[in-house]
């Protein structure tokens, strides 16, 4: 008989009872507000942000409501302006190109490669067409830091980090956020630490960090941040940038702080799961695996596969024989976005040429969440079943040939 998986794909771990009890205390005191605070009292989001910054070597930090939200904020700091073309990854979720689309700007994809990550070549090609760059570090997968960062700087290019899937990850020992003007977090429940909606945003810049912290509406209370610029740096910025509100409240903040705290732990508990699926499809007959540099530390809360140059019936025959096992594969290579999933072409505010060799690529991606409320079994099984599946689907191609 048939193995089956009846675990859930979407179900995270509880918050920590760290975490629980600070929100506890939050809730007692009312003051969810960051900037609603007793005398001598530190707002919990303030003291996020201080630990954040510590955490990822950042001279700033600065807690807001979502990470789209932390993204558009960074390309409004940095000068971007309706009209504007921002280059950004082809292969990436909708709110990365929305952040640039919802400033009235254009986003101008760069290709994906095999590996998951932005293709150099491309950039390299299209580093005359924008001045800012917002790259994904997609599903995390980090490309090579050091060749982008040498294209961009020769360019005069200015890079903003998407590190949505890349916290706790890095590139030669240096955390992923930390190579452009601005790295950008997302702590929504399916991201490395869950706050059910929110997002983190470090630079070393200190005024493009005061504009942040004014879009994000700090009125003129910016002295309660923790790990913010100097009161100096905001004397002319404070009258020239507008209110947009989307502050982080106390709630969030508290529940945040213990598990970022553990992120190093978590990382490590994803990355077995991760090598266990990897162990389980290696040489499966049509499958490619994603190849991981040496160079990548990475936080692997999610696993992606190849099928290139599959039919596309034969990659929906794949998704819907392992969602009869129990195992939810998305596929980013469907006509029509389903969920989450979503390519560039998808996007149609957006006009784009033909990009054939990054089709080819996104035509073949599946991709499936690795939440540790999976055991270690658990994803030996997972591999189990999608080997036997993928398999009995391309044994049956290779007869029909």
């Amino acid at each position: 008989m048939s193995e089956r998986f009846t675990g859930s794909f979407t179900q995270q771990e509880p918050i920590p009872e760290e975490g629980i009890a600070a929100a506890l205390a939050v809730l007692r005191h009312g003051r969810l507000h960051r900037y609603n605070t007793a005398p001598g009292e530190v707002a919990e989001a303030a003291l996020l942000e201080e630990e954040f910054a510590a955490q990822t070597g950042a001279r700033y930090c600065l807690a807001v409501a979502s990470g789209g939200y932390a993204l558009a904020t960074a390309l409004r700091a940095v000068g971007v302006k309706p009209g504007d073309r921002v280059l950004t990854n082809a292969f990436t979720l909708a709110p990365v190109p929305g952040a640039i689309a919802g400033l009235g700007a254009v986003p101008v994809y760069v290709g994906v490669t095999a590996g998951l990550v932005i293709d150099l070549d491309d950039l390299a090609a299209k580093a005359d067409q924008a001045q800012v760059l917002l790259l994904s570090h997609m599903r995390g997968h980090v490309c090579d830091m050091d060749a982008l960062m040498a294209i961009c700087d020769r360019a005069g290019i200015t890079v903003i980090e998407d590190c949505a899937h890349t916290m706790g990850a890095s590139w030669r020992g240096t955390p992923a956020g930390r190579f452009g003007r601005f790295g950008a977090f997302s702590t929504q429940t399916y991201k490395h630490v869950n706050s059910g909606e929110g997002g983190l945003l470090i630079s070393d810049d200190a005024e493009a960090m005061a504009r942040a912290i004014m879009l994000s509406g700090s009125y003129m209370l910016y002295e309660r941040h923790r790990a913010a610029p100097p009161p100096e740096t905001f004397a002319q910025i404070r009258y020239e940038t507008p209110n947009i509100s989307g502050r982080m409240d106390n709630l969030r903040a508290a529940i945040l702080r213990p598990q970022l705290r553990a992120l190093a732990i978590q990382a490590d508990r994803w990355n077995a799961r991760y090598r266990i699926v990897e162990a389980g499809l290696r040489d499966t007959p049509g499958l490619t695996l994603v190849t991981r540099p040496a160079e990548e530390d990475y936080v692997a809360s999610s696993f992606q596969f190849l099928l290139l140059d599959w039919d596309g019936s034969q990659v929906a025959e794949v998704v819907a024989r392992c969602a009869a096992r129990g195992v939810e594969l998305k596929w980013f290579g469907a006509a029509e976005p389903v969920g989450f999933t979503s390519r560039y072409d998808s996007w149609r505010y957006a006009p784009h040429p033909a990009m054939p060799a990054s089709d080819r690529v996104l035509a073949g991606i599946l991709d499936m969440r690795l939440p540790l409320t999976f055991s270690e079994e658990d994803c030996a099984l997972i591999a189990r079943i999608i080997r036997a599946e993928v398999s009995a689907v391309w044994q049956a191609r290779a007869a029909a040939e």
